[in-house]
């Protein structure tokens, strides 16, 4: 598909869900990401939208944001007065070896057709000691448990790709990068329990709505 049709696909997907001004999780992930990423780092922020999430960590960093939808750009190049670039991930890769040194990647790699050289991409642009961090829905949410137990199909965004389960997750990091810690939040496990730190992990990986983790590059890749 060509740059300009995708483009439209992502912008209609976005108009019609209300996805402007929209955070996924409700801003859960902002307080992990500014802890994470710290001050004074250039960070790429790849499928950045409008900004909502890079709102949490864009003070004090030189964000280079990145995303296929022009319209989403603008707004965040407009509110934050960020760089931005508008880039099809599965096709393009213009960031040159050990240039940044934090990539973030929320809610895109369910996005991409080509996993392992977009994160091969990722690993090669990272500085020594660079972090990732992103996030993924968690295809085993309760919401999706409840769509299969009734026959029902539980992916219904057009534009995802491809799933993942916490350990598919820790497979696919674990091939470029170390020190992977996933943090599943967000989500029920019963109707009155809810994901949290005082629920055992393997409990929560398994019903929670979103799979967030900070990973480091390998030194083979330094």
């Amino acid at each position: 598909m060509k740059k300009g049709a995708l483009e439209e696909v992502y912008r209609t997907h976005h108009e019609r869900g209300g996805r402007y001004g929209y955070l996924f999780c409700h801003g859960e992930r902002g307080p992990y990401l500014r802890e994470w990423i710290g001050a004074g780092k250039r960070v790429l922020d790849l499928g950045c939208r409008d900004g909502m999430l890079t709102r949490s960590f864009f003070e004090g960093n030189e964000i280079v944001g990145v995303d296929i939808d022009r319209k989403a750009l603008e707004i965040a190049r407009r509110d934050l007065e960020i760089e931005t670039i508008w880039l099809d991930l599965n096709a393009e890769w213009p960031f040159p070896p050990e240039s940044f040194d934090a990539v973030v990647a929320c809610e895109i790699a369910e996005h991409i057709f080509f996993l392992e050289p977009f994160l091969a991409n990722i690993c090669a642009s990272l500085k020594p000691g660079g972090v990732f961090v992103g996030s993924v829905p968690n295809a085993f949410r309760m919401r999706n448990r409840m769509k299969f137990l009734f026959g029902k199909e539980f992916e219904t965004d057009p534009t995802h790709v491809r799933m993942f389960s916490q350990s598919k997750l820790e497979k696919v990091l674990g091939d470029l990068f170390i020190e992977a810690e996933i943090i599943p939040i967000q989500g029920k496990i019963a109707p009155f329990i809810p994901v949290s730190p005082k629920v055992p992990q393997w409990l929560n990986r398994l019903f929670a709505k979103d799979l967030l983790w900070r990973a480091k590059k390998r030194s083979e890749h330094l």
